[in-house]
């Protein structure tokens, strides 16, 4: 597309990414979802949660923590009742539509406690004392994210994944708004020291017996940085962070190799989940003029089907896994049965090994309900299908996104370029292809 005399070639891919989450903003979550309610609802669960965050204090209980930076780390602990099983689907977050919402239904919040580090400390030695094992699973969630999107969909995949694990949620400041990439990525770099931090002290605390780590999108960058700096200071990463899974990683391929090769041997089990059509990870490819993502290479292309598995990496290949994810960078948060069963087989104490070929065919067979031959990860990945964060832009920035998305269809109306179709239907999304809260 040719744009005042500049050739903007990545316009239209992004164009038709802020018009699919201009579609969902206006359907978004309510704000103050995290205001505790009275109380909860027969046969709901609950998961009870530790944050450790750099962003900043909200200044109402509605808003308990910003998209904006903190000046030091924060903690709180969160309890989120999740509706029984019979009034939801594996795999989902049920939003309420309005606060307060009800627990019969929706995901709600029964605590929201603001803790100083001596309070969290005590909660989180009491959590691993009652928990098998005394595993602990740290989530780093992706770009555009809210302080409650991360909330409830870590929820979510320790609910889901039935596995016994002490939950620590690390959230970075993000603004959760597709406009605000670049402050995102900045943000999670100035979180790359706390997270380090905060990996440091769980493997270094006698209590804990097993770390894994889960991170998606964005936060791979913040989680590989946070690796690569343990890793110089002390020679190594920490013995007992056992599990790295990185699920559609936003960095740089050249850019892994170099953090890679600083993260020593002996290092975690490393699993990485990979999509070649990855729509959003096609456009940051294009905007930083990096020649792949991690998230979006084929694995059985050179050099990835030699280095990968001689660096001692698992590559799961979801290039053939359909959803309703229009832009295939969530695909495992549509795939419930997949959930189901390897959270069954983790608990088993069942591994996976290196089944790159052919793996993306067996996952499509779980879905269809043929589950007899994928293992698991070591440790928890079991989080992985459901570690993908809604694909929804946020409702306090979902007037710019559809502005903005307008202006640049009109732009490439005016040009003769056609970005989508300009119906009304496709303005406003047919019942089918409106996406879920």
């Amino acid at each position: 597309m040719v744009v005042g005399g500049l050739r903007v070639w990545w316009l239209k891919p992004l164009a038709g990414i802020l018009l699919c989450t201009s579609l969902a903003a206006c359907a978004g979550p309510p704000k103050g979802v995290l205001v505790p309610v009275a109380t909860g609802a027969p046969g709901a669960a609950t998961v009870d949660m530790i944050v450790a965050t750099t962003r900043s204090a909200g200044a109402t209980p509605a808003e308990m923590f910003t998209g904006e930076r903190g000046r030091d780390p924060a903690f709180a602990r969160i309890t989120v009742s999740i509706p029984p099983d019979s009034a939801r689907t594996v795999g989902e977050v049920q939003w309420p539509s309005r606060v307060p919402g009800n627990p019969a239904t929706d995901f709600v919040t029964l605590r929201a406690d603001r803790l100083d580090r001596q309070g969290a400390l005590d909660w989180f030695h009491k959590a691993v004392a009652r928990t098998p094992k005394r595993r602990v699973l740290v989530f780093i969630h992706g770009f555009n994210n809210r302080f409650e999107d991360a909330v409830f969909r870590f929820a979510q995949i320790v609910h889901d994944s039935g596995s016994p694990v002490v939950p620590v949620l690390f959230t970075w400041p993000s603004r959760a708004s597709i406009l605000a990439y670049g402050y995102d990525r900045e943000s999670s770099t100035y979180s790359r020291d706390a997270l380090e931090t905060l990996l440091t002290a769980l493997a270094r605390d006698p209590a804990v017996g097993e770390i894994s780590v889960l991170a998606h999108s964005m936060g791979n960058w913040v989680t590989l940085e946070a690796l690569r700096q343990m890793a110089i200071r002390n020679g190594r990463v920490a013995s007992k962070i056992r599990n790295v899974m990185l699920a559609a990683p936003d960095v740089d391929v050249d850019v892994f190799r170099t953090q890679l090769a600083a993260i020593t041997r002996p290092r975690p089990n490393v699993t990485l989940f990979v999509s070649q059509d990855d729509r959003a990870l096609a456009v940051s490819r294009r905007v930083w003029g990096s020649s792949a993502r991690l998230g979006a290479i084929n694995p059985e292309a050179e050099p990835y089907h030699t280095d990968l598995p001689r660096d001692g990496i698992t590559v799961i290949d979801l290039t053939k896994l359909q959803t309703g994810d229009r832009l295939n960078h969530g695909k495992f948060a549509q795939s419930p049965e997949v959930v189901q069963i390897i959270g069954q087989r983790l608990v088993a104490g069942q591994t996976m090994t290196d089944q790159r070929v052919g793996l993306g065919d067996r996952i499509i067979q779980l879905t269809a309900g043929a589950a007899s031959s994928v293992g698991t990860a070591a440790g928890l990945v079991i989080s992985a299908p459901v570690s993908v964060l809604d694909e929804t832009s946020r409702g306090n920035y979902g007037a710019h996104v559809e502005r903005l998305g307008g202006s640049l269809a009109d732009t490439a109306e005016a040009t003769g370029t056609l970005l989508v179709p300009q119906t009304s239907a496709r303005r406003q999304g047919t019942a089918a292809e409106r996406p879920s809260p």
